[in-house]
């Protein structure tokens, strides 16, 4: 359908005398035969009369030379809610997959701040417009109406066919302009299993310490895509290569070179294992796994210490559910996602005890929210180190074989029972539902008069 309507966008700004063709990432994807997740158009119309050739728009950067045209029945209103929903995101990348980006071409004047020009002048050369791109791969041009010829102006074609990731033009002043294009070039490399050019690695080498003007938000939404896109060992091997994971993952960073004990871990220190781990996500995995697989043993590297017996960590899971807390606080991450986050790191090494544990403390780990995700850390955890999965198998039987009646059942008496019964209300209220609770889990209570008989005998006092 995307396809179809930028297609559609063309037509109609050829139709008006106006230059018109698919840009960027779209054209890279459709060479390298993949399904592109959005079409972008680049025009010679200025942003007012693209506005006045399709009245309903959404002007997401009309500074820039930029206005997303809704495809069917969208209409203006309707992309402005998708945005509000989306605060974390820019408006382009809210609606992105429901309208077409049609933007003008420009030539970008300086950067102050290290993300956007301070102003643009507007062009009527194809030509001219790509060379502020970013890389001769996501700067290519494609006529979808004369038989998808491509327009390559800056060496993109034999690029894709080398596999490299090359800036365009001097590689350190792309970077100056926009230092997010730093996290894309390993983004790329990764995802496409490319190589980055020499000189542009280089430069990135040389300005990672300046990553830091990319706001926290922009930071994270790359990393995230790293986690998520299916390649993710090999994005945090290029982002520990280039130096840009001591600016931004610090913490990360140092699990390099911490041992484990051979006997559980023979794999190697805690970075080997995590980008194990990190491998075996896959395209589409949830960003909250993908950064729980991530962190799920950032404690150890400051509680590591060589006892008679062994490497410990002791206490790891407690640190690092503060770190990762802080990691989550720094790159502004919502309050769901850090809180299931935190969730994965907690529980991780619960899975040792699920074999000794009571039938209610068991049920209870059970029912954790999303506990698929902890389930998946927890095999992946297994498989980046002694790959004995017999706590995994015994896990999984428990859920398939409990009903979700009995892992979460209805609660056989509330408050308002403990006060009929005589109870005053205060601290024993909990612990009186919570030994009912456990009881009801072991299958000891099955109706509200068993928890009240219970309750007589066990709290007289």
């Amino acid at each position: 359908m995307l396809r179809t309507a930028a297609i559609e966008v063309i037509r109609t700004l050829r139709s008006r005398g106006h230059q018109a063709y698919l840009v960027g990432g779209c054209v890279r994807d459709l060479l390298l035969g993949r399904e592109p997740a959005d079409y972008d158009v680049a025009t010679d119309a200025l942003p007012q009369q693209v506005m006045h050739i399709f009245p309903e728009t959404y002007a997401v950067g009309a500074q820039f030379g930029v206005v997303l045209v809704p495809i069917d029945s969208l209409t203006c209103g309707d992309l402005a809610e998708v945005a509000k929903q989306h605060p974390e995101e820019t408006p382009a990348e809210a609606v992105k997959n429901k309208a077409v980006e049609v933007a003008t071409f420009r030539n970008d004047g300086i950067y102050t701040d290290g993300r956007h020009p301070n102003q643009v002048t507007y062009s009527t050369d194809p030509r001219e417009d790509v060379q502020r791109r970013d890389f001769t791969i996501n700067g290519l041009l494609m006529d979808p109406l004369a038989s998808n010829r491509v327009l390559d102006f800056v060496g993109g074609c034999g690029d894709l066919e080398r596999q490299v990731v090359r800036a365009i033009g001097e590689p350190e002043r792309r970077f100056r302009e926009d230092k997010l294009r730093m996290l894309r070039a390993v983004r790329f490399a990764a995802r496409f299993g490319f190589t980055v050019d020499s000189a542009t690695f280089a430069a990135i080498k040389r300005l990672a310490p300046e990553i830091h003007q990319v706001s926290h938000e922009r930071i994270r939404e790359e990393l995230t895509k790293m986690l998520t896109e299916g390649h993710a060992k090999r994005a945090f091997e290029l982002l520990d290569e280039s130096g840009l994971l001591h600016e931004i993952l610090p913490e990360v960073e140092k699990m390099k070179g911490v041992a484990q004990p051979p006997q559980y871990h023979p794999e190697g220190d805690v970075f080997v294992h995590t980008l194990l781990l990190l491998d075996q996500l896959p395209p589409g995995a949830s960003r909250t796994l993908a950064w729980g697989m991530l962190l799920h043993d950032v404690g150890k590297p400051p509680t590591f210490r060589v006892a008679p017996d062994r490497i410990r960590f002791d206490g790891h899971v407690e640190v690092g559910v503060r770190m990762a807390a802080a990691i989550c606080r720094r790159l502004r991450m919502s309050n769901e996602d850090t809180e299931q986050i935190l969730a994965l790191v907690d529980n991780h090494m619960r899975f040792a005890d699920v074999q000794k544990m009571k039938e209610s403390t068991l049920k209870r780990f059970l029912r954790l929210p999303r506990f698929d995700e902890h389930l998946t850390l927890h095999h992946a955890d297994v498989m980046a180190s002694h790959g004995k999965l017999d706590l995994y198998d015994f896990t999984r039987r428990k859920l398939n074989e409990t009903p979700p009646e009995e892992i979460r059942p209805e609660p056989l008496i509330t408050g308002r029972d403990l006060i009929a019964a005589g109870y005053q209300p205060g601290p024993l209220f909990k612990e009186i539902l919570t030994a009912v609770e456990d009881r009801q889990l072991e299958g000891g209570l099955r109706t509200k008069e068993d928890a009240l008989r219970f309750i007589r005998e066990e709290f007289q006092r």
